[in-house]
């Protein structure tokens, strides 16, 4: 973490200075009659994209919620891997880690098959790794949906925009204008719940409108969208519990799959003592919903301790519980553009999260797919309403976070109906029943896809061709950024290199040194910090405002294959040890040394062109957008032309 730039203050370096230009929000206050961007509810992909825009405090972010307070019980608790490398970016990943449960293995049970065992007594037949070795430097954890709400909060209020949601307003209408009339198109009114002002009708304008107020989004039916898909007509039930039993895996995360009674999922929550049980019920008839059956406490508990025999299930009580029935749905799109209209009008309203995707909590992808779609999203209007960007960029929002949701819900809907379905019986000759050892390998199979790596976004304005893929194999155009450790060379810290990828909304150019490489001004790392710094076609030099500094849109950061104690920072160029801030101090953060150790070096782990190197251009978002050879300074401003305006 970095601090002290503009000069050194005491206290808690991570509350910021308030913007002098941007007043205080009060959660009780009067909405504002405008906004640059307005967000419609305060779940983790409102509270993910509120974060990152609370990080521009030039960007005036209104976030609007009907309950009427932060949420204290969630229903979501998986945490992937690839979320907390995002926590990372907004900087609380540490907090999630010490206090969450980390899911190291999982196991599965099933049906007691064996000569002599009784069939309706289940037995362990497999024990996996959660998550494969290298997929990520950060594990798979639970933690409960509000605490990380509580940490994005504490993000938005410590930011410079101390941004605060306007909680008890429901939205009571939508409308947006026709195109040229206003440069704050879209109007919404909000109807005030709270104590001694109920009824009060609140109007606010403004430029863009996201909606994150889940499955039934009042914002999703304004712009004429529905959720389209089936139900898989199964009824299941959840609780979280505390529980005395003799089950001896209740702290791992576990599959539970019965001869007759139906599947349990157990899921182990944070702090020790407290379990989360996904309990099979009953098969719904067609159309019909799980409410019309009424199911009780009291049958989730009989029907849990049913599938749990031989061993007893002792639930002393019971900290939250429901039912819900499997389906899977998603919108066409997600932002109020028709497709044809994509080439002549540009979108204004967008949803995100459950709002335009809804799927079984089964795979734990619902809150960390949300908040990717909202972390996609973020970066984007704000380059856009910094003018940064044209308004044209946000086509690509739905462009790509469509597909990813149209992939997870059919890994969804694939998973579910595999765990809804009966079990093979011993000599079954017809091959109906699924077989346990079958639904292990599909999990293990998927496990990239569950950790939330799978992601990859296809060629397109924002994703280059994997025309130089071969310069670096193992850092996937179209994919996170895959961190690995390096030593920085300021001070031999060993670190990982995605820690540097910040929620800020910049660019990353990462420069990897080809054999023998010191950055010389002769050396292809020294041309290419040379021409970024002083060419006028360089990215730095054309989008770069005036007076800013110069990493404030473009991070370049250099790693070199020679030990640390080889290199001296001070020789490096400009770009690698820049001076910054008003007194002009030095940054000793942009260069690293890959590891000399083959187990850990960046070069081996990712299979990057030793003799030549590369450059990886980094999305804000954490995806990598292109990789070119550290001398194609033309490809290199040809890519950011497309989507970027001069200053």
């Amino acid at each position: 973490m970095q601090f002290h730039l503009n000069g050194f203050r005491t206290g808690d370096p991570s509350l910021l200075d308030a913007a002098p230009s941007v007043p205080a929000s009060s959660p009780q206050g009067v909405l504002p009659t405008e906004a640059d961007v307005l967000i419609v509810g305060c779940g983790p992909a409102g509270l993910t994209l509120a974060a990152q825009l609370s990080a521009f405090p030039d960007i005036r972010t209104v976030i609007v919620e009907q309950k009427p307070g932060p949420l204290q019980l969630g229903q979501a608790d998986g945490v992937a891997c690839r979320t907390l490398e995002m926590f990372d970016a907004f900087g609380f990943a540490e907090r999630v880690l010490k206090e969450s449960y980390w899911v190291n293995e999982t196991t599965f049970w099933k049906p007691d098959d064996s000569q002599g065992g009784n069939r309706q007594h289940i037995v362990r037949s497999g024990r996996v790794q959660d998550v494969e070795d290298g997929l990520s430097h950060m594990p798979h954890v639970i933690l409960n949906q509000a605490r990380v709400h509580d940490f994005y909060l504490e993000t938005m209020q410590r930011s410079a925009a101390r941004l605060v949601p306007h909680y008890s307003r429901k939205l009571a209408g939508l409308v947006r204008e026709e195109d040229g009339v206003s440069d704050h198109p879209v109007t919404a009114r909000f109807e005030r719940q709270d104590a001694g002002h109920e009824g009060q009708i609140e109007t606010i304008r403004a430029r863009y409108v996201v909606g994150c107020d889940g499955a039934r989004s009042a914002v999703r039916q304004s712009m004429g969208l529905s959720l389209k898909g089936d139900s898989a007509n199964h009824a299941w039930g959840v609780m979280d519990v505390l529980v005395v039993t003799d089950f001896p895996d209740v702290r791992f995360k576990s599959l539970i799959q019965s001869a007759d009674e139906g599947s349990v999922l157990i899921i182990p929550r944070e702090g020790g003592y407290l379990v989360r049980l996904y309990v099979e019920l009953d098969k719904l008839n067609p159309n019909e919903r799980v409410a019309a059956r009424n199911i009780t406490l009291e049958q989730l508990i009989a029907a849990a301790q049913r599938i749990f025999k031989p061993y007893t299930l002792d639930i002393k009580e019971v900290a939250w519980w429901s039912v819900y029935e499997i389906g899977q749905r998603l919108t066409d799109r997600f932002d109020d553009l028709q497709a044809e209209e994509v080439t002549s009008r540009l979108p204004h309203i967008f949803i995100a999260g459950d709002a335009c995707h809804t799927h079984s909590p089964k795979a734990g992808q619902g809150m960390n797919v949300s908040m990717q779609d909202a972390f996609n999203l973020g970066w984007k209007l704000a380059a856009v309403l910094q003018g940064r960007s044209p308004a044209s960029l946000l086509h690509t929002y739905s462009a790509e976070r469509q597909a990813v949701a149209k992939e997870l819900i059919d890994f969804d809907r694939e998973w579910a109906k595999m765990l809804s379905a009966p079990l093979k019986k011993p000599g079954d000759a017809d091959g109906t029943g699924m077989d346990p050892a079958d639904v292990q390998r599909y999990f293990v199979q998927h496990g990239r896809y569950t950790a939330g790596t799978a992601t990859r976004y296809t060629p397109a304005l924002l994703t280059g061709p994997s025309t130089h893929q071969h310069l670096a194999q193992g850092l996937v155009i179209g994919t996170r950024f895959h961190s690995t450790p390096v030593l920085r060379l300021g001070d031999g810290k060993l670190m990982q290199l995605g820690e540097t990828l910040k929620a800020d909304g910049r660019w990353r150019l990462m420069a990897f040194a080809g054999q023998g490489d010191r950055a010389e001004p002769t050396s292809p790392v020294g041309k290419l910090c040379s021409y970024l710094a002083e060419s006028p076609q360089s990215p730095l030099k054309r989008y770069t405002p005036a007076g800013a500094d110069v990493d404030a849109v473009f991070d370049v950061r250099a790693v070199f294959q020679q030990n640390h104690h080889a290199l001296a920072i001070t020789a490096l160029p400009e770009l690698l040890f820049p001076h910054k801030g008003r007194y002009g101090v030095r940054d000793y953060e942009k260069a690293f040394c890959a590891i000399d150790d083959a187990s850990d070096n960046i070069y081996t782990l990712r299979n990057i062109d030793r003799a030549q190197g590369c450059l990886v251009l980094v999305r804000p978002d954490q995806y990598i957008a292109h990789i070119l050879p550290l001398g194609d300074t033309n490809a290199l401003a040809a890519f950011f032309g497309g989507f970027m305006l001069t200053v």
